[in-house]
């Protein structure tokens, strides 16, 4: 169990550590070849930031471990929605911009929803088994393709604004918004050297690759050995694992009076890991959804809808003290039905 134990915990390691690094080489390399900030933004550094759970659900889905990557996903947006965005309210009330109101948080109960609908087909079909199937993945692929294009265009629309009138917050694109990708390139103004860039890229793929491979054999290890299911050690330890990265982004920009970037970069993600990871692993390979159950799914449904209502109905569009704490004890009473169900 040690091993397996260390395994995992390396392997989460390497992959926050080699996206990071990865990140910073490509975005180094782009701005040598002259490409924008807000391309960067909405791609490299986009997609970069989720390569924990990319990586993490793309291995298992190819190790015949599908649980672990749909358990994974779960895991990581309801403890994002419920947990850290109860935190960053908790911390301060968090003022939602129209624009997230009725673009963004809508579009995160979308998200939730569709996922519920392909992934719970005992519920939805009536059927025995729950698998999100190859036309499920095209599907969730098709609106990642609609969401990056509104995201494309709102951003571009607000960088032909003049600055006095510029919204504080922009789109909330994959766990950056625009401002925080401009002002990464306006703080970072030093590339690096070449050799350095292609070191931190070729460096971050195999801290992707070989910390991937050991946190999912590492997990279904534990999980053999503990007697629980790859889709629980998913919920739990790999899901909330992968997301501690964005936790503390979140509660440092709360702590600095910046929640809606916070809560934008949250939003993002989750979209992003439904709609873009979900939709191409399940594409590649059908992911059965095994021991994962109508109180996940439900679940991350329950929280998704709470952070629409909360956001764009009550109080003026601003998530409240109270309201954080409602969410964040949404994610609790989930942690505890899950031990009581695993004990049982």
């Amino acid at each position: 169990m040690f091993h397996d134990i260390l395994f995992l915990i390396l392997g989460l390691v390497l992959i926050i550590a080699g996206g990071n690094y990865l990140t910073d080489g490509a975005v180094s390399v782009a701005k040598r070849f002259g490409i924008s900030s807000l391309v960067i933004g909405l791609t490299i550094v986009a997609f970069g930031s989720s390569t924990p759970d990319f990586v993490v659900c793309f291995i298992s889905t190819l190790s015949g471990k599908s649980e672990l990557a749909l358990g994974d996903v779960l895991g990581a947006n309801i403890f994002d929605i419920t947990l850290i965005i109860g935190i960053i309210a908790m911390i301060a009330p968090v003022r939602i911009s129209s624009e997230m109101a009725f673009k963004d948080l809508p579009m995160l109960a979308l998200s939730s929803i569709a996922l519920f609908i392909c992934g719970d087909d005992r519920i939805v079909d009536g059927t025995n088994v729950n698998i999100v199937n190859r036309t499920d993945g095209l599907m969730l692929l098709s609106l990642f393709v609609i969401f990056m294009c509104y995201t494309m265009e709102m951003a571009r629309s607000h960088s032909t604004k003049p600055i006095s009138t510029r919204p504080k917050t922009a789109a909330a694109i994959p766990h950056h918004s625009v401002e925080k990708a401009e002002a990464t390139e306006a703080d970072n103004t030093r590339r690096m050297k070449p050799w350095v860039a292609a070191v931190c890229i070729v460096g971050g793929l195999a801290a992707l690759v070989f910390g991937g491979q050991w946190l999912v054999d590492g997990a279904s290890g534990l999980a053999c050995r503990l007697g629980m299911s790859e889709a629980l050690i998913g919920l739990t330890i790999v899901g909330i694992g992968s997301s501690i990265p964005d936790l503390s982004t979140s509660v440092i920009a709360a702590i600095k009076k910046q929640p809606q970037i916070a809560i934008g970069n949250v939003v993002g993600a989750c979209i992003f890991n439904v709609f873009f990871i979900i939709g191409l692993c399940s594409t590649v390979k059908p992911l059965n959804a095994g021991s994962l159950t109508f109180v996940d799914f439900g679940t991350l449904v329950l929280g998704s809808l709470l952070v629409l209502l909360f956001g764009d109905v009550i109080v003026k569009r601003t998530i409240t003290r109270l309201q954080g704490a409602i969410l964040a004890g949404v994610y609790v009473a989930y942690m505890v039905y899950l031990v009581v169900n695993a004990a049982s």
